[in-house]
């Protein structure tokens, strides 16, 4: 019984801090700085989960991972598209340590 107690209790305090802002704003009412603010808020947070593991993935080559997150950025501002822009990325990645085995 302790534990179906535990599982509620986590669910409830991961669940409610998410639930309130819905509940307690009115997003007709906020002021345009915050709005805006809130409309970059999960593109900043893609990027600060995606960036440190950019740098971990090619240990030893840098000049892939420059080239690859370089390429994937150019690709999202003018495309617009995540999976054209994380394509592209792979694919620069993939033929620069292809050229450099040879």
């Amino acid at each position: 019984m302790n534990i179906y107690l535990l599982i509620i209790g986590m669910a409830l305090v991961t669940y409610l801090p998410r639930l309130l802002p819905f509940l307690a704003l009115d997003l007709e009412k906020l002021p345009p700085f915050i709005k805006t603010f809130l409309a970059y808020t999960p593109y900043a947070a893609m990027g600060a989960l995606i960036f440190p593991g950019i740098w971990q993935s090619i240990p030893g080559n840098p000049s892939a991972i420059i080239a690859g997150a370089i390429t994937s950025t150019l690709v999202s501002v003018l495309f617009k598209n995540l999976v054209i822009s994380m394509a592209s990325g792979v694919i620069i990645v993939t033929i620069i340590l292809f050229l450099g085995n040879l």
